[in-house]
């Protein structure tokens, strides 16, 4: 926790530019909070921003009700969270530690003012997004799970807040950090848990419920219209809403799991260029997703769009599948793909307790000293492969075919075949699981002579195939036999992201003849935008 205070007053020393609060005391008013005053309280609306003139200001631990880090926030530093660009509430409670001054600004006026001063956007957002950052290093939320080993509704949650860059801590049953959480809450030591702040225990932790607590899920205005609607949340989406915003066009994300889409589940993208160490995937759009917020698009999740409806107007209603409906002028579809599902036997019960289709952090704290298995030959299963060995015992990547020359980046293939803790097994595929709450072994089947065996296993990983998510178009453009839509010239479109319908376009691993790239579904999705606006404006 010094770590935290110390890198934030660092970073903090830099103050904004007269020119910069002057601005900000054109539009924000003075207020004076009494020693002990909340200033922010986690779950709350983070709908103002603070900037210190005289006093202090501390967080707040929000189960002891003790200052949680030495440092605080003192004259010519600023109080907010990355919150503050997408509408979110407050992940942490502050309150002021002394007789405190200061000047506060309504969100609204600040975005505003970011849009118009670059300079002192730039600021802004390399603060918040810093402490965001260290809040997720250091595992610093209000929100904490408990038994996520033990439970596979919390264990979905923390896959959810993990993904999306959300703050929170998570603890095994039967802790010392566990049981002084249960306690603070009354809560029975011995049970899965998701509480958020002192006293407040999620009664019904589904994904909504914690999504509304973080408040990463609005309802939509139905009155609204916007410009463009962007249906997935990763590369490609993340990329056409930051030229969206950009381009002045009021954009929404709807994003049924995580941003960051498959590219997310990638935990180190190494030919993605300016990034000669890598980067993961998920961090990659992270830095997208800040970008557009702070060009004023917005995004919710997790939504899905279950139908989309042409207007006689020419323009076009989303249903989403809490009942919601959004208006827009155009569509961008960026819906992207997901890893087949095998036939396996047993499949279904091991999800999320063993088989996984991503591996992050998250996932892979279930493979210690024990050994992984990878399923897939392309580039994302061995990435996993590469990612997984620091922590398994060993990895092993299982590849339906004889090589895999045609189908993974050579020097990709080339370090797993260096690497003495992972191993590729050729023309082997997975027949059967075992296990009984949890994964423990599976049968491995050659393809040459049909010979089986079994192995112990603490984690099964499957990333082959890919399946493009259209179900819910149907009717309403030309897709191929396998579902991925045509765009350009098969379609009839005036230009190679366009439709068979006017005002829908298709970027990204969901349109047909696409390239199976992040770089690619970046571009793609930079690009549409000019095409959406010609649509929109003639």
């Amino acid at each position: 926790m010094e770590t935290i205070g110390r890198d934030l007053a660092e970073m903090q020393r830099v103050p904004l530019a007269p020119a910069h609060v002057a601005a900000l005391r054109a539009v924000g008013e003075t207020v004076r909070f009494a020693a002990g005053e909340m200033v922010a309280e986690a779950g709350k609306p983070a709908d103002r921003f603070v900037y210190v003139e005289d006093g202090e200001i501390e967080v707040v631990d929000p189960y002891s009700g003790e200052r949680r880090v030495p440092s605080t926030l003192g004259p010519t530093q600023f109080m907010g969270e990355i919150g503050l660009l997408y509408g979110g509430n407050w992940s942490m409670p502050m309150r002021a530690a002394r007789d405190t001054t200061a000047l506060v600004v309504p969100r609204a006026d600040l975005l505003r003012l970011m849009a118009d001063i670059p300079e002192m956007s730039d600021i802004i957002i390399t603060v918040l997004a810093a402490r965001r950052r260290r809040q997720l290093d250091h595992q610093d939320g209000t929100l904490v799970l408990i038994g996520e080993e033990a439970d596979r509704s919390i264990a979905r949650i923390a896959q959810f807040a993990g993904r999306n860059r959300l703050p929170y801590s998570s603890y095994a049953l039967g802790s010392a950090e566990a049981l002084r959480v249960a306690d603070s809450c009354a809560v029975p030591p011995d049970r899965p848990a998701v509480v958020y702040g002192r006293g407040q225990v999620v009664a019904e932790p589904t994904l909504e419920t914690v999504a509304r607590l973080l408040g990463v899920v609005h309802d939509i205005d139905e009155r609204q219209r916007f410009d463009v609607l962007i249906v997935g949340g990763g590369p490609a989406g993340v990329a056409a809403a930051v030229y969206a915003g950009a381009e002045g066009l009021s954009a929404l994300v709807v994003e049924d799991t995580a941003i960051g889409g498959q590219a997310g589940t990638s935990s180190r993208i190494e030919n993605y260029m300016g990034f000669p160490t890598g980067i993961s995937g998920a961090d990659l759009v992270w830095r997208g997703e800040v970008q557009a917020m702070k060009f004023g698009s917005r995004f919710i999740m997790p939504r899905r769009v279950a139908a989309l409806e042409p207007q006689p107007d020419g323009s076009f209603c989303a249903s989403l599948d809490n009942g919601q409906r959004v208006l827009a002028r155009a569509v961008v579809i960026a819906t992207g793909v997901q890893y087949r599902r095998l036939p396996i036997d047993r499949l279904a019960e091991f999800e999320g307790a063993g088989v996984y289709y991503a591996a992050t952090e998250l996932e892979a704290r279930y493979c210690r000293q024990g050994e992984a298995i990878v399923i897939g030959g392309g580039n994302s299963a061995g990435q996993a492969a590469m990612f997984l060995c620091r922590t398994a015992a060993h990895t092993r990547l299982l590849v339906r075919g004889s090589s895999l020359a045609a189908s993974m980046s050579s020097y990709l293939s080339s370090r797993l075949a260096a690497d003495p803790a992972i191993s590729v097994d050729y023309g082997a595929k997975v027949v059967a699981l075992h296990g009984t709450d949890r994964l423990e072994a599976v049968t491995i089947q050659n393809a040459d002579d049909g010979s089986t065996r079994t192995i112990d296993a603490c984690a099964l990983f499957i990333m082959v195939g890919a399946e493009p998510n259209t179900e819910w178009l149907a009717g309403v453009v030309q897709c191929d036999s396998k579902g991925f839509i045509l765009t350009g010239e098969a379609a009839g479109g005036n230009s190679p992201y366009a439709t068979s319908r006017p005002g829908i376009f298709a970027v990204g691993d969901v349109r047909f003849g696409s390239v199976k790239r992040v770089a690619s579904a970046v571009g793609e999705g930079s690009v549409v935008i000019s095409k959406v606006w010609e649509h929109i404006h003639g």
